[in-house]
């Protein structure tokens, strides 16, 4: 099985009009095609080379990490002579991807890299998170390369970054016990010394995934004296310089091949990335956004295979003398799911994207390119556009995850209670998804201002202008009523000119804007499906019809509630009553 070859959607997202703006700002005039033999010659060339890794990535997803999540669930990594020993299955999928040559997916190709656009190496994400979440976060963790490719020093870059295309593991070890959602409390302290010209680190990191790893990034506080974000920096610490030790793998819930791990630092060298006091303010925060994105792509990756064990299931299941699917309380169970997985689907590839632009232009600009006003203008936009969508693409494919992983047991019904079927496993990995990179609820700090400074119904109104084809019209028309109610919504809450309200409020104004986005942009692919006469176009008309269904109910619950909602029933909510 592939598991890139047999999900349609896969190559209709990459197929997206914007993908030929994203390579070629990534390609740059395709020179690398003059240096590396390797590197693509034109736009086709490219796709192509996406296609055919992506092809290699399913193929081992499906033939090989998929076949090994049960074994690495119940075996998971376990700590010898303080060091994570992977579960077999774990080891076995890293070192055949390694062996295949798809690490390093999107670094340059001067470090080995393949130098493909977000959107292929997101979707990778996507494909692997099918086949096993867990061992997704080890897959992900390249991402450290990128934050080492932007902001660390050339020498740095040359002694780490090569490693990481040959499968050299990483960690991005931030959290602490005393610093988990705020780090600016992190205390683990770095000390330079002058002898070796390295920094120390000394202190315990809590959390860590994949904490064992080859190449650290650790976030320290290298100002005496400070307790906030401005005396932190950022170091990159390699495992085999020693002064590291692993106290303990925590004993997770779900993800079990992915070894959580407390650790300890004792005078371990590492050396400094960027510039001190900028490690949480500027880097850190540029990590967790790609996090964030690979978090997004987890969520729908699970989802996907909630969806098919699922459907699998509810076809062969008979009851009352007929397949489970043919009930309509089952049926409308798993239409719903697949709508909430396209609709996390289809944001997280337009995140992507405009990632993708954004990232392309800033690389332009450290390569020494003097950008045009019309260039600036534009990463400006792709920018902004993706600080607004990537806290919304983490709420969203999350939460559907795991409403998801709850719906697939639900359909199974006891049997999905038990260990024989993947689903259970499926539930307990989803769990973690609404909780790290930032929780749903900081998600929603993150994505309010952009309700109250209006660049949500900006953005709501740029995929409302564009046109469709008249089939479609009805489902416009149904999102133009929602955006009414969500005008109205935001207007209410404004009114109030009250803080602690609009903190009260945001999650449902988040939601609702959430709502919107995603049903335009699945009306915007059922579209591009019926113009392109795709022969499974009536799919995508069917997600957008559902999703658009659904989420006008929920927008006229969260409206409703806020309309009715004035500042004294606040009070109601402060002091939890605990009766008897």
């Amino acid at each position: 099985m592939n598991f890139y070859s047999d999900n349609k959607a896969l190559k209709f997202h990459l197929g997206h009009p914007m993908i030929k703006q994203c390579i070629d700002l990534k390609e740059n005039g395709y020179t690398d095609s003059e240096k590396f033999d390797y590197a693509p010659k034109d736009f086709d060339d490219a796709m192509d080379s996406y296609d055919k890794v992506l092809e290699i990535i399913g193929e081992i997803a499906g033939e090989i990490i998929a076949p090994n999540a049960e074994d690495v669930d119940h075996e998971g990594a376990h700590v010898e002579n303080y060091r994570v020993k992977y579960a077999k299955g774990t080891q076995k999928n890293h070192d055949t991807l390694t062996q295949a040559g798809v690490y390093g997916i999107a670094l340059p190709r001067k470090y080995n890299g393949l130098h493909f656009s977000m959107v292929p190496y997101v979707m990778a994400a996507e494909i692997v998170s099918r086949a096993d979440a867990g061992f997704a976060n080890i897959w992900g963790l390249q991402d450290c390369a990128e934050t080492i490719e932007e902001f660390a020093s050339q020498d740095i870059k040359d002694e780490f970054l090569p490693r990481i295309a040959t499968g050299a593991t990483c960690s991005m070890d931030l959290t602490e016990p005393d610093a988990g959602s705020d780090l600016q409390a992190v205390q683990l302290k770095a000390t330079y010394d002058e002898a070796s010209k390295m920094w120390l680190l000394n202190g315990v990191k809590r959390f860590i995934t994949n904490g064992d790893a080859e190449i650290k990034l650790v976030l320290a506080r290298s100002e005496e004296g400070t307790a906030d974000a401005r005396g932190l920096s950022y170091f990159v610490h390699d495992k085999a310089w020693g002064g590291t030790k692993v106290r303990r793998i925590e004993n997770k819930m779900g993800i079990k091949g992915s070894p959580t791990c407390e650790l300890v630092f004792e005078n371990a060298p590492s050396k400094l990335v960027g510039d001190r006091r900028m490690g949480l303010i500027k880097y850190v925060m540029s990590l967790m956004n790609g996090a964030r994105l690979g978090v997004g792509a987890q969520s729908v990756g699970l989802s996907e295979a909630a969806c098919r064990e699922a459907l699998k299931y509810a076809g062969e299941r008979e009851q009352f003398k007929k397949k489970i699917i043919e009930f309509p309380a089952v049926y409308e169970m798993l239409s719903l799911m697949r709508a909430k997985t396209d609709a996390a689907r289809t944001i997280l590839y337009e995140t992507s994207r405009w990632v993708d632009i954004s990232k392309s232009y800033s690389a332009l600009q450290r390569g020494g390119t003097t950008l045009s006003p019309e260039q600036r203008a534009a990463s400006k936009a792709a920018g902004r556009n993706a600080d607004m969508l990537t806290p919304m693409l983490k709420l969203f494919a999350s939460e559907y995850a795991n409403q998801n992983a709850y719906d697939a047991i639900q359909v199974h019904g006891g049997t999905g209670f038990m260990k024989d079927f993947p689903v259970e496993r499926l539930y307990r990995d989803a769990r973690i998804l609404s909780i790290y990179e930032g929780t749903s609820q900081l998600q929603v700090v993150a994505a309010i201002r952009f309700v109250t400074n209006d660049s949500y119904t900006a953005l709501i109104n740029s995929y409302a202008e564009q046109k469709v084809e008249p089939q479609f019209e009805h489902l416009r028309t149904i999102l133009a009523k929602m955006s009414d109610k969500y005008l109205k919504a935001v207007e209410t809450v404004k009114g109030f000119e009250n803080e602690e309200l609009l903190d009260f409020h945001a999650r449902r104004l988040v939601e609702i804007a959430g709502c919107l986005i995603m049903g335009h942009l699945l009306v915007l692919d059922a579209n591009r499906a019926v113009t392109e006469e795709l022969p499974n176009s009536s799919d995508y008309v069917k997600s957008a019809e559902i999703f658009i269904a659904h989420a006008a109910a929920k927008v006229k619950e969260h409206s409703t509630f806020i309309k009715h909602f004035n500042a004294e029933k606040i009070a109601n909510y402060k002091s939890p009553a605990a009766r008897d």
